[in-house]
């Protein structure tokens, strides 16, 4: 059985919550830079051509590709074989993500009463942890900071067979197109299929992870990621909402089995930076 310690942990979340932050991955890019050869509005390809510019001094100076440096989501497969020494995990994490965003320079964003005081944490605290258990010896952590201009465009619906193909489509994209500029497109677009109401929208939170430019592993959710791409590229919504032929630079869809009576859709958007950086202990 394989030990890591806690302190291993802490300081491993606190690297990936600073190089989230910091630096966009090549898959991101990449895309970007091959649509701004797609783009057919000038201020489209100006917008484009600054966000590669702002990623690329993000990542030279090491500071924060954007001010909203998110809250901390943060996602864990742990081996079976695994055993975890020092104590606590979930305290560990949140450690890391406390040491991570005073290091890094990090705006702290988490308030700990949602709706009455809204007092400041300080320190960007409680991380949001997801623990799956799999087989193995090692530990996978991903931290996936996740803005509100963003976060706040997500939306589920607990649709009914009858709703059909068609109708997913068509909810997928008139929430695009109701939250036009405001998640700071191009985005990627996560789409959380069956489950039910609380693990459909997990699945689309998953689903961002996944680099830019991959396909379902099943070809008809491929097709639809395709056909759902082409429809909001079509909107003309455009980088930041200033019109524009690129308003997405991709659409994952993860799927898994439901109920006989349900049919349960979520959307969660992500910003261009589609931030989230793993590491394997």
């Amino acid at each position: 059985m394989k030990e890591i310690t806690i302190s291993t942990i802490i300081d491993a979340v606190e690297k990936l919550c600073i190089d989230a932050n910091y630096f966009i991955g090549k898959d991101v890019t990449d895309c970007m830079k091959a649509n701004l050869e797609k783009e057919e509005s000038p201020v489209g390809k100006e917008i484009l051509s600054q966000i590669l510019e702002n990623n690329s001094l993000a990542a030279e100076k090491q500071i924060p590709m954007c001010q909203d440096t998110g809250i901390a989501v943060v996602f864990l497969e742990v081996g079976q074989e695994v055993h975890i020494v020092g104590g606590s995990l979930q305290e560990a994490i949140h450690e890391g993500v406390r040491r991570g965003y005073e290091k890094g320079y990090l705006r702290k964003s988490m308030v700990y009463d949602p709706i009455v005081e809204r007092k400041n944490t300080q320190d960007n605290t409680p991380a949001i942890i997801y623990t799956d258990i799999v087989p193995g010896d090692t530990m996978k952590i991903t931290v996936a900071p996740k803005g509100a201009g963003s976060e706040n465009m997500s939306e589920l619906r607990m649709m009914t067979p009858s709703d059909g193909l068609e109708g997913v489509i068509q909810f997928v994209v008139d929430k695009v197109k109701r939250a036009s500029g405001n998640p700071c497109p191009p985005v990627v677009v996560g789409v959380g299929l069956g489950g039910n109401f609380e693990q459909s929208a997990l699945l689309a939170k998953k689903a961002l992870l996944r680099p830019i430019g991959s396909r379902h592993t099943e070809q008809k959710f491929a097709d639809l990621e395709r056909t759902l791409l082409e429809k909001i590229n079509n909107l003309g919504i455009g980088p930041m909402g200033l019109g524009g032929r690129i308003t997405a630079l991709d659409v994952h869809i993860e799927t898994m089995a439901c109920h006989i009576a349900s049919m349960p859709v979520a959307i969660n958007i992500q910003c261009h930076a589609s931030r989230h950086k793993t590491v394997i202990l």
